[in-house]
C-alpha cells in the first residue's frame, strides 16, 4: 500500500516539443495531504505539466530540458510511466478515456493492475462503491453506455484502485453538468480529508477549483503567472475577470503583471546608475 499524502515538488521545470518551449522555470508544490489546483487557458501548459509528472511526454515527442520532479523527496523524473504509478501517482485523464467495451467493474479493476494483493483489491473495490454509490448497480454495465457523469466516477474510481499517494485530475469538469461537477469536487474533498491523499486538480472551472483547493497556481504561456492560497486567488481582480466573471479593474491589473520578457526588457533599458536610458 502506498503511503497517503506524499509531497510533489516541481522545481525549475523546462519542457520543450522540438524547438518550442512549452514550460519555462515552472515551480509548483503539492504538500503532503494537500489539495492544489492549477488554472490556465488552453495552451497555458497544463497538459504538458501533467505529461511531465506522469512520464508521458515521450508519446508526444516532448522532453524535459532541465528542472526536477520529486514525490516524497524521491526523484520521479525519467522513470517509466508504470514506475510512476508504483511510486504512488494516479491520473484521471482529460476525457476520462475508459475502455468502452469493458464493464464498469472491469474498468475499475484495470486501476489495480500494479497490485497483487487480491483481498486488498476487493476491499478497494468495495470502498469505491461506497464512495460512488451510483456505480454499484452498474457494475456489469458496459462503460461506453454510461452517462458522462457516471463515466467520470468510473475514471476517478479506477485511479483510486491503485491506492495513490497523489491523485491528478485533469479537466474533471469537461462536458459535465454543473450539478455533477459539484458532486465530483465534493467527493475529491472527501478523499483528501478522509484518506489523506494529495490532490492536484488541473482545471478550467476556477470557481469550483478555488472553492475546494487550499492553494492554486495560474499558468500563462508555460510560466507560473500567479500563485498563492485559494482565498488569495479568489480575491485577485485578474483571476476574477478571467476565471470568475467579475472584477472591473481586472484588465488593467492583468496587463500590469510583470512578465519575464518585460522584466528583461526593463533591465536592458536601465543605465548602470539605475536610471532609465
Amino acid at each position: 500500500m502506498n503511503p497517503a499524502g506524499l509531497e510533489l515538488e516541481v522545481a525549475g521545470l523546462e519542457v520543450a516539443y522540438g524547438g518550442v518551449t512549452a514550460l519555462a522555470d515552472v515551480n509548483i508544490t503539492v504538500p503532503a495531504g494537500g489539495f492544489v489546483s492549477v488554472l490556465g487557458a488552453n495552451g497555458a501548459g497544463k497538459t504538458t505539466l501533467v505529461r511531465s509528472i506522469t512520464s508521458l511526454l515521450y508519446l508526444h515527442k516532448g522532453r524535459v530540458r532541465r528542472g526536477s520532479i520529486t514525490l516524497g523527496g524521491q526523484s520521479i523524473l525519467g522513470k517509466k510511466s508504470f514506475e510512476i504509478v508504483q511510486a504512488g501517482v494516479a491520473q484521471v485523464p482529460e476525457g476520462r478515456k475508459l475502455f468502452p467495451n469493458l464493464t464498469v467493474k472491469e474498468n475499475l479493476l484495470c486501476g489495480a493492475a500494479s497490485r497483487n494483493d487480491i483481498s486488498g483489491i476487493d476491499e478497494s473495490l468495495e470502498q469505491n462503491l461506497e464512495l460512488f454509490t451510483q456505480l454499484r448497480p452498474l457494475l456489469n454495465q458496459t462503460a461506453g453506455l454510461l452517462s458522462g457523469g457516471e463515466q467520470q466516477m468510473v475514471a476517478v474510481g479506477r485511479a483510486l484502485m491503485s491506492q495513490p499517494a497523489l491523485l491528478i485530475c485533469d479537466e474533471l469538469s469537461l462536458g459535465l453538468a454543473p450539478r455533477i461537477v459539484h458532486r465530483l469536487f465534493e467527493l475529491l474533498t472527501e478523499i483528501n480529508e478522509t484518506r489523506g491523499t494529495s490532490i492536484l486538480v488541473i482545471e478550467q472551472n476556477a470557481n469550483l477549483a478555488l472553492q475546494h483547493a487550499a492553494n492554486a497556481y495560474v499558468l500563462e504561456l508555460g510560466r507560473v503567472l500567479i500563485q498563492g492560497s485559494a482565498a488569495e486567488l479568489r480575491g485577485n481582480s485578474m483571476v476574477q475577470e478571467l476565471y470568475l466573471g467579475g472584477g472591473d479593474e481586472a484588465q488593467n491589473s492583468y496587463a500590469a503583471i510583470p512578465r519575464p520578457a518585460q522584466r528583461r526588457a526593463s533591465s536592458q533599458r536601465r543605465s548602470p546608475s539605475g536610471s532609465e536610458s
